[in-house]
């Protein structure tokens, strides 16, 4: 994996109703930009509910447009789905059978695997697509993360990219 050519995802796992179609289209439209204009073609997710889930389906479905795209799971834990719901349980084994990779950074639960997921994502990217919304939390650390390192990052929550200037 090469970083240069590989875009990480970090965003928060509830994503309002109201914004969801413009954050969806968003995604949809940057992923293709980055992948027609900047050369991008690996992307990882970290699996998690939300814009996490959100932005691997997307990547799945640019996949099938466009040869090469390929996306890349980034487990904190082999455990991650504990807790969850059916549902989602279900939406995340099907994004897993359809990576073209998936990383396992830990075999169980333990403090630490989430930021030790988030800073994977950053280090192995050249580009930080995100859904932030709030000055705090796991998104904003790796937006601050990403950008501590120089990454470029591309906000995708509806009337917010000032948040970006102020982390």
């Amino acid at each position: 994996m090469d970083a240069k050519n590989t875009c990480c995802f970090t965003g928060h796992r509830r994503i309002p109703a109201d914004d969801l179609p413009a954050v969806a289209a968003a995604l949809r439209r940057e992923v293709l930009r980055l992948c027609r204009e900047e050369g991008i073609t690996v992307f990882l997710s970290g699996g998690a509910l939300g814009f996490d889930t959100l932005a691997a389906e997307t990547v799945l479905a640019i996949a099938d447009e466009i040869p090469g795209v390929s996306l890349v799971i980034v487990r904190p834990c082999a455990d991650q789905t504990r807790g969850w719901n059916a549902r989602d349980a279900a939406r995340y084994d099907a994004i897993l059978s359809r990576a073209s990779e998936v990383v396992t950074l830990a075999p169980a639960y333990r403090p630490g695997c989430m930021q030790a997921r988030n800073r994977y994502l950053v280090e192995h990217s050249g580009v930080c697509l995100c859904y932030l919304t709030e000055k705090t939390g796991g998104t904003a650390y790796t937006v601050r993360y990403a950008a501590a390192r120089g990454l470029p990052v591309i906000n995708t929550a509806p009337a917010k990219p000032d948040l970006l200037s102020g982390l």
